[in-house]
């Protein structure tokens, strides 16, 4: 089939579905619904369920509040139902675990059967009083279980119930994918600061949108065509409930008036899926495209130490290919971008004093300047009760790169001989959550779990009738940077800002995309008035982001990413995940995982195996490029064709993966021996998962595997203080007892006291205070300082400097302020492990081409660690803990902890006026699955 006729039937499709969509609106019961009888009949509780699934998702399933229930909790506190229903089970394990009974478990977990249990029906109802389709809401946690004739009439009402548990959420989404939200929300320069984020990573037009919906039934023939009528459908249901808001202003968020548009949300398009999934892809599901950058680092490291030897330590810091790094894969290589031998003829090294990187803020108040205030003022009721949302809006959306983690056992380490799985992704706290449960059950879908709201046509992570699956950010390597020669049309000489570039002997302009934000202040957001354009200029080999010169000649840096131009496309791995017929076994999973584009680590169970699989469309390059500097334009990817985007991409042996390896673990770090990081998601010697394998290994010797005791595996590892635990006792090591300074021994012996009881970040009798409050103090402020002393005096400040910049020495809980819960992802800790590891004379495998602390003296190594720490018990620890705004706000009410506890204390991020509390610290995914399958289809 011809694309322009594939395009001309896909939106004549869009067409008549939007006109079913306005007769059904228009003749549909104003309360959609509640109809008893109408639809198809509900199975009984656990219909096709092999049984053996828990999960919890924190704070609770319904995310909407209307003006009354928001008056209502500001006036008494009241909440609306299951608004925070799941935040005990979540935040009360912190103090269960180790431990944890079997008894235990539903204490902290629900059980996330498919269907709902006899007598725990809260409501059942008919969206759009559709004939096809039943929803029933539990009274117990408010999940909507889906059950429909029609694959069409499933997907309608996911798009409801998306509507009815996240509409402000998806509308906020839907703006954020396309680099508006500051329009929408307001100028923060939070806002603006995501709107610029966003327009550098995924910039389209609306017919760059719209393409991409319509390619897929070409590229994908009978899969595409089936995406897009789930995509039409699924529309559909979130429209169906926009009008129903709009008549019943029960149904329609606060959150509207909050921000000036009391008239609610435009109508929903297929674009807007896409908008939505490109802004998720491209914060969880990307790595690489940071070529520019560590070719600066090249040229510090060459200036500090000569060519070759800079080189080796560029790539040594990098750590892309470190011998030591904790891998999921234990056994099998999987060999990946090996560094050539020297700096290959491909690399594209800019000329000294030349790099001038590409600005995305064409215009306007960029992100870094700005304010706002919290004024408020009296108004109608609708505006009155939105002034509670003030806080909220400032700064919408923050999140963590990549931390997830996962704990899968083979059954045969398990006490029941089946497979035991704790798993789930981090993607920050909100509230409402950023994701949201579904169960369905419909032609081709029967699971139930977690999924984004917007693109939840599918359940993304959960279980289907006799297996789970879940993912981690893998992060590698699917982003590439190419310089591009400049050319003028007219043949002249090309200058640096030349707007035509060479390709294929044609001199070819460069596309402008544009994006103008304009926000004005309101309720949410007093933001003074402004407005902010932003550029990108895109070309056949990906987005400008610097320009400079190149043997004298001016060139264009461009950044390329495999998913950009599809990214919907991995939905088709989703659908399949969600299809029985599809999913039989571990390797029928690691086959639908293989067509997701997105970087991730999938992780299965069933009744009798256990399978992983690292998923992405991983670029075939030529020989002998680097992956770490930018490649020279004629050196770009095998197969690239720029009319779609598309490439060869490395065949699914090549991906790392294992069926049955007797445990599996996982938190963003590399997948398996031989297989490179795409700095920064670097893969040293230390790495959190080493957390979940010292944690998981003891309990794997006992042979008395089950759920409670993964658990309490995960929970342990949740609270410690990785450089305590890793970079902590080498440092203490080197300094030795110090008995000729009282204080430097006193503060010594609390660090050790803190070691042996296992640097835990932790109140475990709750009295309001870390069991080792002292000694987290002293790592705290002594880490920057130690870290200053051990490696700037033999790298020169300028290195040293430039380092810093491109990555932050820790990833502490705080998270800069926006308490995350997620740390450890990125720092030092691996530099700062193999550099005393070698200094100590331990063993080390590839050890670095030079030592830095003392620059390789002992004596003088300990005389700078014990200096640092000298003066870093002269840092007050209102210094450390005093200056957080969320601490110094009303959020901090109700929370039991001094500075240092809320410091680190989890914040849910509210995107409007019903906030949850601040809960104490743990480093665990934000939805969690426990799993033991108890059973399996005929195989």
């Amino acid at each position: 089939m011809s694309r322009s006729r594939s395009r001309s039937r896909s939106r004549s499709r869009i067409f008549a579905l939007a006109c079913l969509g306005c007769w059904c609106l228009a003749t549909a019961p104003p309360a959609s619904a509640q109809l008893p009888g109408v639809g198809p009949p509900v199975p009984p509780y656990r219909t096709g369920d092999f049984g053996g699934f828990h999960d919890v998702l924190p704070p609770g399933t319904n995310g909407l509040d209307n003006d009354a229930q928001l008056a209502a909790f500001r006036t008494t506190g009241a909440r609306p139902a299951h608004n925070d229903d799941q935040l005990p089970l979540y935040r009360d394990l912190l103090y269960a675990a180790p431990g944890l009974s079997g008894s235990q478990l539903e204490r902290f977990y629900k059980d996330s059967s498919f269907g709902v249990r006899p007598g725990d029906v809260e409501r059942t109802y008919h969206p759009g009083g559709r004939t096809d389709v039943t929803v029933v809401r539990d009274r117990s946690y408010g999940v909507p279980h889906v059950y429909a004739t029609t694959r069409a009439g499933a997907e309608y009402a996911l798009g409801y119930v998306a509507a009815e548990d996240r509409l402000f959420f998806i509308d906020v989404l839907r703006h954020a994918g396309r680099a508006e939200l500051s329009s929408f929300a307001g100028g923060d320069p939070g806002n603006r600061a995501m709107d610029q984020g966003q327009w550098q990573i995924a910039p389209y037009t609306e017919g760059d949108l719209q393409r991409q919906y319509d390619q897929v039934d070409d590229l994908y023939g009978k899969e595409g065509r089936q995406l897009q009528d789930d995509a039409t459908a699924y529309v559909a249901g979130i429209n169906q409930y926009i009008v129903e808001a709009k008549l019943d202003p029960a149904k329609m968020p606060v959150e509207y008036a909050a921000i000036e548009k009391p008239q609610g949300p435009d109508p929903w398009k297929v674009t807007d899926l896409i908008a939505t999934a490109s802004l998720i892809g491209g914060i969880f599901g990307k790595g690489g495209g940071e070529e520019v950058s560590w070719a600066g680092l090249l040229a510090d490291f060459r200036h500090r130490f000569g060519d070759k030897r800079g080189l080796a330590l560029l790539r040594q810091f990098s750590e892309a290919h470190d011998p030591e790094s904790p891998t999921t894969v234990h056994d099998k290589r999987f060999p990946d971008q090996p560094f050539p031998k020297g700096l290959p003829s491909s690399a594209a090294l800019p000329d000294s004093g030349t790099l001038d990187p590409a600005p995305v803020v064409e215009s306007g108040t960029d992100a870094g300047s700005g304010g706002s205030d919290s004024s408020s003022g009296s108004g109608d009721s609708a505006t009155s009760s939105a002034q509670a949302t003030v806080a909220g809006l400032r700064g919408v959306l923050a999140f963590p790169s990549a931390n997830s983690n996962a704990l899968v056992v083979s059954g045969r380490k398990s006490r029941s001989g089946h497979p035991v799985a704790i798993f789930g992704p981090q993607v920050g706290y909100f509230a409402p959550q950023i994701l949201m449960e579904q169960d369905v059950h419909a032609p081709g879908l029967d699971a139930r779990g977690a999924t984004f709201p917007g693109v939840n046509l599918y359940v993304e992570l959960g279980h289907g009738r006799d297996y789970a699956w879940s993912a981690t950010s893998a992060g590698q390597d699917i982003v590439d940077t190419f310089a591009v020669d400049l050319c003028e049309p007219d043949g002249s000489k090309p200058k640096l800002g030349s707007d035509h570039y060479r390709y294929k002997g044609k001199c070819l302009p460069m596309e402008d995309l544009r994006r103008t934000n304009v926000w004005t202040p309101n309720a949410a957001d007093q933001t003074p008035p402004g407005t902010q354009t932003l550029r990108a200029q895109r070309t056949k080999l990906g987005l400008v982001v610097a320009r400079a010169k190149l043997d004298g000649k001016p060139i264009a840096y461009t950044r390329l990413r495999t998913t950009y131009l599809h990214e919907i496309d991995s939905a088709r791995g989703f659908a399949d995940f969600n299809d029985p017929h599809r999913i039989h076994d571990a390797r029928d999973y690691q086959k639908a995982a293989y067509k997701i584009g997105y970087t991730f680590n999938w992780f299965y169970a069933d009744d009798r195996d256990v399978a992983y699989f690292n998923s992405g469309n991983n670029p075939v390059r030529p020989k002998d490029v680097d992956p770490l500097v930018p490649t020279k334009a004629k050196f770009a990817w095998r197969g690239l064709d720029p009319s779609d985007n598309t490439a060869r991409y490395t065949a699914f042996a090549h991906h790392p993966q294992v069926i049955d390896q007797s445990y599996l673990t996982s938190w963003n770090n590399s997948p398996a021996p031989a297989y490179a990081g795409a700095p920064p998601d670097v893969f040293g010697p230390v790495y959190r998962s080493q957390l979940l394998d010292e944690s998981l290994r003891p309990r794997l010797a006992g042979g008395d595997i089950s759920v409670p005791k993964v658990v309490d595996a995960m929970e342990n590892a949740g609270t410690v203080d990785l450089r305590g635990d890793k970079v902590l006792p080498l440092a203490l090591k080197v300094l030795g007892d110090q008995k000729g300074d009282s204080q430097l021994a006193d503060a010594i012996d609390k660090l050790r006291a803190w070691k042996k009881d296992g640097t835990h970040r932790i109140d475990r009798d709750r009295d309001g205070h870390y069991e080792h409050s002292r000694a987290v103090a002293i790592m705290d402020a002594w880490w920057p300082k130690l870290l200053e002393a051990e490696f700037e005096p033999a790298m020169g400040h300028r290195l040293f400097k430039a380092l810093r910049a491109r990555l932050q020495f820790d990833n502490e809980p705080n998270n800069h302020g926006d308490h995350l819960g997620s740390a450890y992802q990125d720092g030092w800790y691996s530099y700062a492990n193999k550099d005393l590891r070698t200094l100590l004379g331990q063993k080390v495998k590839g050890r670095y081409e030079t030592k830095f602390c003392g620059e390789g003296d002992l004596r003088r190594c300990r005389q700078a660690l014990a200096d640092s720490l000298r003066n870093a018990l002269k840092v007050d620890s209102s210094q450390l803990y005093g200056n957080d705004e969320v601490c110094n706000s009303d959020e901090r009410k109700g929370f039991k902890g001094d500075d240092q506890a809320c410091y680190d204390a989890i914040r849910f991020r509210p995107l409007g006026g019903i906030t949850q509390p601040l809960i104490p610290w743990v480093n665990r995914p934000t939805y969690q699955q426990a799993v033991e399958v108890q059973g399996h289809r005929q195989r």
